[in-house]
Formats: C-alpha cells, sequence, structure tokens
C-alpha cells in the first residue's frame, strides 16, 4: 500500500509539473512586459536624451511601484477569490467578481490619472526631487506616464482572469505586440521626433494601450467564460477582496517607501550618477526578475484554485516545485548575469573611466544572487495568503519589503554606496528566508528538516486521509478496478451499500468515458487524477484530466441533445448524482459528482 501512495504521488507531483512548465512562459511574459519598457526607457534615456533623463526615470520608480501596490491588491484579492469560486465551481460568482474588480480598476485608474496630470502640470514635485536640472524632465516623463494608467490597470487584472480561462496564447500574444509597439513609437518619438522625456513615456503609455486592447478584445467576443454582470456583484466581497489583496500587495507598498529610502541614500553618498547606475541596473535586471515573478504568480493561481478544493496536497507540491526546481533554475541564471556583468553594462554605458560605469557593473555582480533567495519569501506569501494565514504574510512583507534592506543599506551605503545597496538587498533574503524557518518552528513545534514540515496549515483545512482516496490512472485496464476500490472504501466509511454501489459506478463510468475517448483525440501521454471524499455526509467524487475539453454536461437534454438512446452512462451518472459541475482550468477538465 505505500509503495502504491508513493507512486500515486509521485505521478501527482509529475502532472502538476507538467502543468507549470506548460503555463510559466506566458505568466513570466506578463511579468516581463513592465521590464522591458524599463529597458526600452533606459537605453533610450541613456543614448538619446543622457544621465539627467536617466535620473527622471529612476525617480519614477517609487510612483510606479505605488501604481502596482494598487494594482496588485486587485489582482491578488480577486484572483484569489476567483481561483476559490473555480475551486467550488461557482460560475456566477465568478464572473460578480470579475465585473467588480473591473469597476474598482477603472475607478482607481481615473483618480490616480487626475493626480498625476495635477502634480506634473503644477511643478508639485519638490517632495520626489529639487533638482532644478532633473524636475523639469521628471514633470514631463510623469505626465506621459498618466495618459497609460487606465490600460495598466485593466491589463494587469485582465492578465490574470485570461489565465484562469486558459487563454495564454492571447495574453501572449498581447505582450509580444506590446514590446514591439514600444519599441516603434520609442524611436519615432524620442530618436525621429525628439520628444524628450516626455516622449520616453508616452511611447510606454500607448504601448499599453495596445496591450490592454489585444486582451479586451476577447471580453467583447462573446467566448468567454466571464463576463460583465452586475446582477451578480456582491459589495461584501470588497471587503474581502481588500483584505486578502492588501496582506499580499503590502509587499509592493512596502517595496514603493523602501525604493524611496534608498534614493535617498544613494543621493545623500553618492549622487545623482548614482541613482543612474542603480537605476540601469535594475531596469535591466526588471526582465530577469520576471522569471521568480512569474514563478510567484503562476503559484497563486494554482494555490488558490486548490484552496479552494481544500486540496492539501497539491499545495504542498507546489511549495515543493518552487523549493527544489525554481531555485535550481534562478542559480543558473544568476550565475549568467554575474557573468556578462561587463557587456550587459556596456548596453548602455560605454566609458569605463566614467563612475557610472562600474558601479554598474557591480551592481549586475551583486543583485542577481538576490533572485534564487527571493523565491523562499515570496512562495510563503502566496501560500500564507490562500490560507488565510494574514500574519506570517504581514510579517514578511514587512521585513523584506522595507525593514530588511533599508536598515542594512543605512548601515552599509555610506562606506560602499551602490554596492552597499546591492549587498543590503542579498542580506535581506537570508534575513527572510530565516523568518521562515522561525514561523514553521513556532506554529509547528519543530524545526523544519523537510519542505513538507516547512508548511504551516490552518486547522481543519482540506479533509483527513482517512476521509479520502486518490486513485492515478494512466490506462484502460486500470479503470476496471476503481468501481472496487470506492466501494471499499465507501463501505469503511460507513455507508450504506447503495450508495456505495451507486459511487463506485459513477466514478467507472466517468472514468470510462474519458479514458475512450479523451486518451485516444491525440498521441500525448494522458493521466486521469481522482479523489474521492467522504464530507458532510457527501461522497464527493473529483475527476481531473489534461485531455481536450470535454463538458459531459452538454450532453444531457437540458444542454443540447435530445437522442434518449445516447450517451447512456453518462445518462446515468446524472441520474443518481446530486449534483454533477464541470469546468476547465488552465487547460483541465475537472468533473466534480457528488452523490
Amino acid at each position: 500500500m505505500a509503495a502504491v501512495t508513493l507512486k500515486r504521488k509521485g505521478n501527482d507531483l509529475e502532472v502538476l509539473r507538467r502543468l507549470i512548465y506548460r503555463l510559466l512562459p506566458v505568466q513570466i511574459m506578463l511579468c516581463a512586459v513592465g521590464a522591458v519598457n524599463g529597458i526600452v526607457s533606459t537605453y533610450f534615456a541613456t543614448n538619446y536624451i543622457g544621465v539627467d533623463a536617466m535620473s527622471a526615470v529612476g525617480l519614477y520608480s517609487p510612483v510606479n511601484l505605488l501604481l502596482t501596490t494598487i494594482s496588485s491588491i486587485l489582482i491578488i484579492g480577486a484572483g484569489i477569490l476567483c481561483g476559490k469560486y473555480l475551486g467550488k465551481n461557482r460560475i456566477d460568482r465568478l464572473c460578480g467578481c470579475f465585473t467588480l474588480d473591473i469597476i474598482l480598476s477603472v475607478l482607481i485608474a481615473i483618480v490616480c490619472t487626475a493626480v498625476f496630470l495635477f502634480l506634473a502640470s503644477f511643478d508639485l514635485t519638490g517632495f520626489i526631487t529639487r533638482d532644478e536640472a532633473v524636475r523639469p524632465l521628471f514633470n514631463s516623463y510623469l505626465m506621459g506616464q498618466a495618459i497609460g494608467i487606465i490600460p495598466f490597470m485593466l491589463g494587469n487584472q485582465l492578465s490574470v482572469f485570461l489565465t484562469l480561462e486558459n487563454r495564454q496564447k492571447r495574453t501572449l500574444a498581447a505582450s509580444l505586440i506590446y514590446i514591439a509597439a514600444n519599441l516603434l513609437f520609442s524611436y519615432l518619438f524620442i530618436a525621429v521626433m525628439d520628444m524628450q522625456a516626455f516622449g520616453l513615456a508616452l511611447a510606454s503609455s500607448l504601448g499599453m494601450w495596445v496591450f490592454f486592447g489585444v486582451q479586451g478584445i476577447h471580453y467583447l467576443s462573446g467566448k468567454s467564460l466571464l463576463s460583465f454582470a452586475m446582477k451578480n456583484i456582491d459589495l461584501h466581497e470588497c471587503r474581502e477582496m481588500f483584505k486578502t489583496g492588501m496582506a499580499g500587495a503590502m509587499s509592493s507598498w512596502y517595496l514603493t517607501i523602501r525604493s524611496q529610502v534608498v534614493n535617498m541614500l544613494i543621493l545623500a553618498y553618492v549622487g545623482s550618477v548614482g541613482i543612474s547606475a542603480f537605476a540601469a541596473a535594475g531596469n535591466l535586471l526588471a526582465i530577469f526578475w520576471a522569471v521568480p515573478g512569474g514563478m510567484a504568480n503562476l503559484s497563486r493561481i494554482l494555490m488558490s484554485i486548490s484552496a479552494g478544493e481544500e486540496d492539501q496536497d497539491t499545495l504542498t507540491d507546489i511549495m515543493h516545485t518552487a523549493y527544489t526546481q525554481f531555485i535550481l533554475i534562478l542559480l543558473a541564471l544568476s550565475a549568467l548575469l554575474i557573468a556578462f556583468a561587463v557587456p550587459l553594462t556596456q548596453l548602455f554605458y560605454h566609458d569605463p573611466s566614467h563612475p557610472v560605469y562600474m558601479m554598474m557593473v557591480w551592481a549586475l555582480r551583486l543583485l542577481p544572487v538576490c533572485m534564487p533567495l527571493s523565491i523562499i519569501c515570496s512562495h510563503y506569501i502566496c501560500f500564507g495568503e490562500v490560507t488565510g494565514q494574514h500574519s506570517i504574510v504581514h510579517i514578511l512583507s514587512l521585513m523584506d519589503g522595507l525593514v530588511n534592506v533599508s536598515v542594512f543599506s543605512l548601515i552599509l551605503t555610506p562606506f560602499f554606496g551602490v554596492s552597499g545597496v546591492c549587498t543590503a538587498n542579498i542580506l535581506n533574503g537570508i534575513v527572510s528566508a530565516l523568518i521562515v524557518v522561525a514561523y514553521a518552528y513556532i506554529k509547528n513545534k519543530r524545526f523544519p528538516r523537510s519542505i513538507e514540515q516547512l508548511l504551516v496549515f490552518p486547522e481543519k483545512f482540506g479533509v483527513t486521509e482517512n476521509e479520502r482516496m486518490d486513485i492515478h490512472l494512466q490506462t484502460k485496464e486500470e479503470v476496471v478496478t476503481v468501481s472496487g476500490r470506492v466501494i471499499d472504501f465507501c463501505r469503511e466509511r460507513g455507508l450504506d451499500s447503495r450508495r456505495a454501489y451507486f459511487s463506485g459506478l459513477a466514478l467507472e463510468e466517468m472514468a470510462g468515458n474519458v479514458v475512450e475517448h479523451g486518451f485516444s483525440q491525440d498521441r500525448k501521454k494522458h493521466t486521469i487524477d481522482i479523489r474521492v471524499v467522504h464530507k458532510d455526509d457527501d461522497v464527493i467524487l473529483r475527476i481531473r484530466d489534461d485531455c481536450a475539453p470535454f463538458d459531459p454536461t452538454k450532453l444531457m437534454p437540458n444542454g443540447g441533445s435530445v437522442d434518449q438512446f445516447s450517451n447512456v452512462g453518462i445518462r446515468l451518472v446524472f441520474g443518481i448524482a446530486k449534483d454533477i459541475q464541470y469546468r476547465n482550468t488552465l487547460g483541465l477538465n475537472v468533473l466534480t459528482v457528488r452523490i
């Protein structure tokens, strides 16, 4: 029995990892959209406008982080709620949450746009910089960025919803078109029309409108799972959305403050040349930071769906993948960046004798070390968000996002300049990892010696091993044994023979249908992941497969078929089941049968 369990868990982990690596490239691309914008801005600022323009771009960083924080509150809050609704097959609540999120995003974006235009128009940005040479450039840059706030907010929201609908190709297309549009507009406005800092920001804003437009077409086509449904809005969800989102988005809020603190320290001890070097290095590395960022975003989506299903095993498998494979990938990426620090610097600064040159080189040699360390903190924050453990989310967000870097930078910057700030970021990753270990030790009352022991699950989360049975099928022959195993499980749980028999029959019919029709549609290797749960006096059968989308509910009379002599097995299951729900999530068919 132990050998079978280990085999099942190994197979489940394999299926999960195939799903993760299929979805991960698009999530990385989504995170890279803003990073590419930063690299384009850095290139045109340093090569066409000058160091002062690069300082304006660097000074905008805290402002951009503020916008990202506001957007993240809605992304995280709505994303987790929608993921849980998917896990529970509540499509009505899903559409209501989607509608509420879009309305809130538009209202917030309009307010931010008005504030930015007001500050820039009346030169009220002295609290950000008093440098007379830089502030006019910053005002122009801020005004150009204001034009793109609405599509920035909406584009970020739609990216999450498109992922939930398994529409990664559309998001990928939108990202690639955005990159091309941004490059084209930047060349036109700066190299050709010499629009200086305003043109630099305007190119990014117009590119963001293109990005949002490509995504938004899907929701006007009538083919989307999600629809704008005012009647399904529950205003009470605002509180839950902001409460859930705020806990996770506090990291971005703290980063906003931290960025301002770091800028002040660099200006005080190094000068504007230090801001230029640090901003250039940060903008360049941002495209590579899209890798751990995409990993965290994808994990949060998968975790939220698993939390809706109260699936403790899958949550553990996601964390296991992050703390083993993801960290190895980022170690390799960090080593590559460190090795190419000099040629990467030469993309932006060409004079080795200028102080900005070596500052950027050392920034590129130190900052990449933070990437593998960041996975530990970012994924534990995601885990805390979806399991409702807001205390550790707030602690990690505060320490990782603000306190650690600010304190270490305050100590090191006077002696090591920009390199001191970079070293502070590395020390931050180490301290944050130690906080995770300490939290697990306090909650579980033992020192964690494995990834499983590092996780802290709330009481009454999920079901015990005695209340569930997991089955993994890959061949038609294995389906034959399913019915007997389910019947035995039900009888062991004290259910009557009639319900036990119906449960076994229902599962055999539905799993057999998947193997017969789904497995034969292509030459790919497919799997069926089955979970049988006895909870609240119900038997819940969850059948999940990676075949082509297929909704058995559409074969019933009220679903479109009128032939009473077809699909007899499926009709039989619908006749004995209390409730049947189907959804296609992230490319997986999920059928839930309640008996």
